[in-house]
């Protein structure tokens, strides 16, 4: 029998993860990130740098760069962000954006279209392997969340990510953290599906 965990939920705003020659396009030639202040996951965080979004409805200013530089450019939105946008981005793990939505990205210094790179993130915890064996947990394992309090809601399906890069914590979008009435803290209950009702 594992004993049970209750996890710290965190908001997860919209942001844009960039390439090196993403950055060069839109901040200059040898433009770097500048660090802010550093995330709840290790290694990575806020950059002094800002992005607008835009869609075919629209744009949203002063979206946040996360560092450091990624593989892929990425754009993370909520779904009420990319309605706002007219952008329908398809709900995805972070690092999954092939056929993914598109969008454009301006910046200080020159735009570039992003074929595919918008999603919505899917829930998602991310655990130490330390924490996972003790809590009985396996990455990809797919759990469900209960939140307490006076706007108490079950998430369903959220994905276990287990690395030794990992703090644990549970990651989900703005308006799902919103909708529970979280305002910083709180934790959720993490029931293996087995388990549930």
């Amino acid at each position: 029998m594992y004993p049970q965990l209750h996890i710290i939920v965190e908001a997860s705003a919209r942001h844009v993860h960039v390439t090196a020659e993403a950055l060069a396009t839109l901040f200059g030639p040898g433009a770097a990130l500048h660090n802010v202040r550093e995330l709840s996951q290790p290694g990575q965080f806020l950059t002094e740098e800002k992005v607008r979004v835009e869609g075919p409805r629209g744009g949203i200013d002063r979206v946040s760069i996360l560092g450091p530089e990624r593989p892929d450019t990425q754009v993370e939105l909520s779904l009420s962000d990319a309605r706002r946008l007219g952008i329908a981005p398809p709900i995805r793990e972070s690092g999954q954006v092939a056929a993914s939505a598109p969008c454009r990205l301006v910046g200080p210094c020159g735009a570039m279209d992003v074929p595919e790179g918008v999603i919505a993130a899917k829930r998602h915890i991310h655990i130490t392997p330390e924490d996972a064996a003790l809590y009985g947990l396996s990455d990809k394992e797919v759990v469900r969340v209960e939140i307490g309090g006076p706007r108490a809601l079950i998430f369903d399906e959220v994905i276990v990510r287990e690395s030794p890069r990992f703090r644990t914590r549970m990651h989900i979008d703005i308006d799902e953290y919103n909708a529970a009435g979280l305002s910083g803290g709180e934790t959720g209950l993490v029931v293996k599906k087995t388990q549930a009702t």
